[in-house]
């Protein structure tokens, strides 16, 4: 199965990625702030519930993609690394960060499924499992589709957790949190520069010859 180095360094990689404010994160603020920790934990389980769709979508694909060629399946993880470079530089060049997000309250069943259809739905997320994934797969060690799925699970477990943390504090801290200054400033930078780091790094040595 997964090799125990690079299932430690995906769960690193995955943290770090994760603690950084997205739109997800600002949703689930909002959320927090406008209608109390319920509704936040409400679009937390919602919005995992679609990325562990889209993680499972994305390990049937790459098991697919390996059956079909290794070949090809490496090629897409050079392209997954060249997506991950796109996102770093391109966060880079930002300039407005996140606009505030403005949401309109709601019962907790409803939160839950729009979090997820949201998930869903966003192509971003599905490109991004599709990149990141195959990076700290093997295809030496055989079952790939476990594998990706295994690196899924444990992504989406991470995300409840540090996304639970966010809706939590959120709540408790109120209005403090939705000022801009707290997400933006140096964030780009912080952001981008991971995005980056981890592209460059997937590019120059996640890669075998087979």
């Amino acid at each position: 199965m997964l090799n125990p180095h690079s299932f430690g360094l995906f769960i690193i990689a995955a943290l770090v990625l994760l603690l950084i404010p997205g739109p997800a994160v600002l949703y689930i603020t909002t959320r927090s702030i406008d209608q109390g920790r319920m509704a936040g934990l409400a679009s937390v389980f919602g919005i995992e519930l679609g990325n562990l769709i889209l993680a499972v979508i994305a390990a049937a694909g790459l098991s697919a993609i390996l059956a079909s060629s290794v070949v090809a399946f490496n090629i897409v993880k050079y392209l997954g690394a060249a997506y991950l470079i796109y996102l770093g530089i391109k966060r880079l060049l930002s300039n407005d960060g996140h606009a505030p997000t403005v949401v309109q309250r709601k019962p907790l069943s409803h939160i839950f499924i729009q979090g997820t259809c949201v998930a869903v739905l966003n192509p971003k997320t599905a490109l991004f499992f599709l990149a990141f994934l195959p990076q700290f797969t093997d295809v030496l060690r055989g079952g790939i589709w476990q594998q990706s799925l295994l690196l899924g699970l444990t992504f989406v477990g991470l995300a409840i957790c540090t996304d639970s943390m966010y809706a939590l504090l959120a709540s408790t801290a109120g209005n403090w949190l939705r000022q801009k200054g707290v997400f933006q400033g140096g964030q780009r930078y912080v952001s981008g520069g991971i995005y980056l780091t981890l592209g460059l790094v997937c590019a120059c040595s996640g890669f075998r010859k087979n």
